[in-house]
């Protein structure tokens, strides 16, 4: 009877390893770069058959490396994401469709506003299988005419995944105003909603709306505006030039709206235009100007405003520097509140701090 109690004992013992293993089996891994992992983590965090997602480093040369070494550039390593699913729920197909729709696979430079290899795409497969889907897909991409350039983002072998630090996993959900704030900053959003429209309800669950930025009523800006900056930003006024706050500011940081704190503009692309006001080549946040035509002083011109408060801020001219996009974004100090580089985590706008590393 023990002979047989035994027996039966070790039967069960291989039939529950045989389930564990056959439960075991429908988890796989897939590893893709897309540029900055914040923005690549939320899309997949709300896929049905995606049972974890984390975000990580990987394809360097450095064991065990940390962000600050990673974000050097010196590691070889790409800001990647490690994605676990159930391939019975979701194909690799359907994770390579929502890969292309939240990167620009034609960039051979980074992704958006970072740059460096540390951002470039790839896939890294896990085997021969995803080799293959990953390469048709990209031919299907190419042939598409989705994108007037070609893909450039290559299909690696998987290398060993290093996760990054804590605070770096769900960045969404710990800080979905910074991480809005810094997906639409760095053009990501923007890009993804011109060439793909706008994302859907998985996506959006990620992407909590952090446009808070409101206008005060009439009597609040009259207290807490000067009367040059009530004049420019709600009457449409100009400012003196070469006698204004920031025109020849040399110092690194961002200039917001004076009126609502929307994020404007950055020093990294300011310029002395000679003309004795702060110019730029490009706005910080696009989504946060709009173009207006100006027929007043007897002219046509391309008046720029805030697109939340809707403060007056100048004007646009195709006069700029011709090898940074020859554009000057003509502003007036007094429609702007400049922000040093050392205080925007202390003023709420830690996520554009990565422009000063």
């Amino acid at each position: 009877m023990k002979g047989l109690k035994y027996i039966l004992m070790a039967l069960v013992m291989v039939i529950f390893t045989g389930v564990a293993m056959s439960l075991e089996s429908k988890k796989s891994e897939a590893i893709f770069a897309g540029g900055c992992f914040w923005c690549m983590e939320a899309p997949y965090s709300f896929i049905d058959g995606v049972e974890d997602v984390s975000s990580g480093y990987t394809g360097g040369h450095v064991d065990n490396p940390t962000y600050h070494q990673v974000s050097a550039g010196n590691t070889g390593h790409y800001e990647a994401i490690r994605i676990v699913y159930d391939p019975a729920k979701v194909s690799y197909e359907k994770l390579l469709n929502v890969f292309w729709q939240n990167i620009d696979p034609t960039d051979d430079g980074g992704q958006f506003a970072d740059r460096g290899t540390q951002y470039l795409t790839a896939i890294f497969y896990t085997d021969d299988d995803q080799k293959q889907r990953a390469e048709k897909s990209i031919d299907e991409l190419n042939k598409s005419g989705k994108f007037k350039s070609p893909v450039v983002t290559p299909v690696l072998p998987a290398a060993k995944f290093y996760e990054a630090e804590e605070y770096h996993q769900d960045y969404y959900k710990k800080n979905p105003d910074s991480y809005k704030r810094y997906k639409v900053g760095s053009g990501r959003a923007g890009f993804i909603e011109k060439n793909w429209g706008k994302p859907n309800i998985d996506q959006q669950k990620g992407d909590k709306d952090w446009r808070n930025f409101k206008k005060p009523s009439e009597d609040q800006l009259k207290e807490i505006l000067t009367d040059l900056q009530y004049k420019v930003t709600q009457r449409d006024g100009t400012e003196k030039p070469f006698n204004n706050e920031y025109w020849d500011n040399k110092r690194a940081g961002i200039y917001v709206d004076i009126v609502s704190g929307e994020p404007l503009f950055s020093s990294t692309d300011k310029y002395k235009s000679g003309t004795g006001w702060p110019s730029f080549v490009k706005p910080l946040v696009a989504e946060n100007i709009s173009q207006h035509v100006d027929k007043s002083w007897f002219a046509v011109r391309n008046e720029i405003r805030s697109t939340h408060a809707d403060s007056h801020l100048g004007h646009v001219f195709d006069d700029g520097p011709k090898d940074r996009g020859g554009l000057r974004y003509c502003m007036n100090s007094a429609s702007m509140k400049f922000i040093p580089a050392e205080e925007l985590e202390a003023k709420g706008y830690s996520e554009f701090t990565y422009l000063f590393k």
